[in-house]
C-alpha cells in the first residue's frame, strides 16, 4: 500500500480502499515492465487517476497509461523550457497565478483574448508547459488543479477550434482527473455557439467541471466564493488582489522553477516529469513497444 490515502469518493461508492488497491495492483502488473522505469507516472496515485478516469476498468485504464508514457517519451513535455515558450507567455494569456484555492490547489489563468501567436503548435506547447508546473507545484496530498478563464476581450477569432480540440485530448488523456473545477467568467453570448462546438470534444466527467460565473449574476457568484479566498483573488474574477500579471516577475517565478526541474533531474530521480530532452535508445524501443502493445489492444476510449 503507497502512502496516498485510498478512500471513497462520489463516484467510488462501489469500491472499497482494498478494492482500489486490487485494481492498481492489476493495472501495475497489465503495464510492467515499464513500471521500474517510469515509477512516478506508475506511482498507486497516478494510477488511481487513470482509473477514475475510466471508470475502474483495469484494462482501459492501462491502454490510457501505456499511451501516456508514450506521448510523454515522445512529446517530451518535461524538456520544455521557459525560453522555449516565452514569446506565448508575452502577454498573460496563460500562466500560473501567485494564490491558490481554498484547497491549496494551483490556479491557471486563461485570458483567450490575449491571444498573441498564430501557431497551434506554440500555443499547445505553451499550454502543456503551464500544466507541467501546476502540477511540480502541488502541495502534498493535492492532485487537482483549478482553471480560471477571463473572456475579457474574447471573440470567436480569439482561439481556435482546432487548437480547443487538441487543447481537450491533451488534457483528457494525459492528465486525467487533474482537473478540479474551470471556472467560465463572463463568457459573452456568442461563447454559447463556440460552446456549442466545443462540448462534443468533452468527456461527460470534464463537462461537468465547467462553471460559468457572471460578475453580475450573485447566484453563480458564489462558486467563486466558496472556491476562493477573496482577499487573495485577482480583482479581475471579483477578488481584492490587484497584483495581476507581471511579465517580468513571471518569467523570473519560470526559471526559477525550470532550475529546480533541472536540479532534480540532475539528482539521478528517476521521474517521467524529469527526464532528459534526448530518448536514450532503449526508450526509444520502449515507445515502439507501447505503441505495438496500443495497438494490440482491442479496448477502444470512453
Amino acid at each position: 500500500m503507497s502512502s496516498i490515502q485510498l478512500k471513497r469518493g462520489a463516484s467510488d461508492k462501489s469500491l472499497s480502499p482494498v478494492d482500489q488497491q486490487a485494481k492498481i495492483d492489476d493495472v501495475r502488473k497489465l503495464i510492467d515492465p515499464v513500471v521500474d522505469k517510469l515509477p512516478v507516472l506508475c506511482s498507486d496515485a497516478s494510477i488511481l487517476r487513470f482509473l477514475r478516469a475510466r471508470n475502474w476498468n483495469t484494462k482501459k485504464a492501462s491502454k490510457m497509461l501505456k499511451e501516456t508514457l508514450k506521448w510523454r517519451l515522445q512529446y517530451k513535455p518535461e524538456a520544455i523550457r521557459w525560453e522555449d515558450i516565452a514569446q506565448e507567455a508575452e502577454t498573460g494569456k496563460v500562466y500560473r497565478a501567485n494564490y491558490c484555492d481554498k484547497l491549496g490547489r494551483p490556479v491557471l489563468v486563461m485570458r483567450p483574448g490575449l491571444q498573441n501567436t498564430n501557431s497551434p503548435v506554440g500555443q499547445i506547447k505553451y499550454l502543456v508547459y503551464c500544466i507541467e508546473n501546476a502540477i511540480m507545484n502541488l502541495v502534498q496530498d493535492q492532485e487537482q488543479m483549478v482553471w480560471l478563464v477571463d473572456f475579457q476581450g474574447w471573440a470567436m477569432t480569439s482561439i481556435s477550434v482546432k487548437v480547443t480540440r487538441e487543447t481537450a485530448r491533451i488534457l483528457q488523456d494525459h492528465y486525467p482527473e487533474r482537473l478540479g473545477i474551470g471556472i467560465l467568467y463572463n463568457p459573452p453570448k456568442i461563447f454559447e455557439s463556440f460552446w456549442t462546438i466545443v462540448k462534443p470534444f468533452l468527456e461527460t466527467k470534464t463537462y461537468k467541471k465547467m462553471k460559468f460565473v457572471y460578475s453580475d449574476d450573485p447566484k453563480s457568484l458564489k462558486v467563486i466564493e466558496e472556491i476562493f479566498d477573496l482577499d487573495k483573488l485577482d480583482v479581475a474574477f471579483g477578488g481584492r488582489n490587484p497584483a495581476g500579471f507581471n511579465l517580468e516577475v513571471y518569467a523570473r517565478q519560470m526559471k526559477d522553477d525550470d532550475s529546480k526541474r533541472t536540479n532534480f533531474h540532475g539528482s539521478g530521480c528517476s521521474s517521467p516529469f524529469y527526464q532528459s530532452s534526448s530518448l536514450s535508445e532503449s526508450q526509444q524501443h520502449e515507445s515502439t513497444d507501447l505503441d505495438r502493445d496500443s495497438n494490440a489492444s482491442d479496448e477502444g476510449r470512453l
